[in-house]
């Protein structure tokens, strides 16, 4: 099976031969990124921290050469989310790939870089008693029909990312959640509002599935809760809301609110 007819098949595996909306934009992806959203712990602020330098200095600028652009680099504030606990030694990595062959080339590529390799086994050669993270986890998401690629709505310097997770009690209600974003209208809504996404995706592996992830850039906090305000009133939501066929879409929902780290092109 050539990678192209695999990722597409995964896509479809992922929604559980859901019919409808949601499943057809799985299948017209051809200018749909494959997105990874890798997730990393840390022991303390010590070693979170001597990561993201390791990220700006040296990360980042290789996965450009490796045309992996932009990458987005973010963790979690106490101050920005009073009710999370434990996710404040994270670090947040999106990473967009415009296909699969370039995704499955990345660790190929990297090794060859010289400049890389020599800086990461400056930051990450350290013996198994003192690892610098101490794992990471990847979530592989396919790009919506109406958001294909990552946007990069602002460079303010006090802007905000609130990274929002849906999970549905089963594919076929997961597919029809797509449906609401691409062809019900909600993420036009969203742009009509001011709400500019960074990118919206379907979850093909990783955990708690299945699930959606999507993520909004607001210029600062106070510009989000008058976005989101404008969103709830608004009478086309109220419309979307109560169409009976994305009735229980959403069984669960993770709200993140995230700081770009330095060096992050996001």
């Amino acid at each position: 099976m050539k990678r192209r007819e695999f990722i597409k098949a995964a896509g479809l595996a992922a929604l559980a031969g859901a019919t409808g909306p949601g499943a057809q934009a799985a299948e017209t992806g051809g200018a749909q990124q494959l997105l990874q959203l890798r997730t990393f712990s840390f022991a303390n602020e010590e070693k979170l921290k001597l990561f993201a330098d390791f990220l700006a200095r040296s990360l980042i600028p290789a996965l450009n050469r490796a045309v992996v652009t932009p990458v987005g680099a973010f963790r979690l504030l106490k101050a920005d989310n009073p009710k999370a606990a434990g996710d404040e030694l994270v670090v947040r990595l999106l990473l967009p790939f415009p296909d699969a062959g370039s995704m499955l080339a990345l660790p190929r590529q990297l090794a060859a870089d010289e400049a890389f390799a020599a800086a990461q086994q400056a930051v990450l050669g350290t013996p198994m008693k003192d690892p610098v993270y101490l794992r990471f986890e990847t979530q592989l998401l396919l790009a919506f029909a109406q958001c294909p690629k990552v946007e990069t709505p602002t460079h303010a310097a006090d802007r905000v990312f609130q990274l929002r997770i849906y999970e549905s009690h089963n594919c076929e209600r997961a597919a029809r959640k797509v449906a609401m974003f691409n062809e019900g209208g909600e993420i036009a809504l969203f742009r009509r509002l001011g709400m500019h996404p960074v990118f919206f995706g379907a979850s093909l592996a990783g955990t708690r599935l299945p699930n959606l992830h999507y993520m909004l850039g607001f210029a600062n906090t106070a510009t989000m809760e008058a976005g989101w305000k404008k969103f709830l009133e608004d009478p086309e939501w109220l419309k979307l809301k109560g169409d009976p066929k994305y009735k229980d879409t959403v069984s669960n929902i993770t709200n993140l609110i995230l700081r770009p780290l330095p060096g992050s092109q996001v």
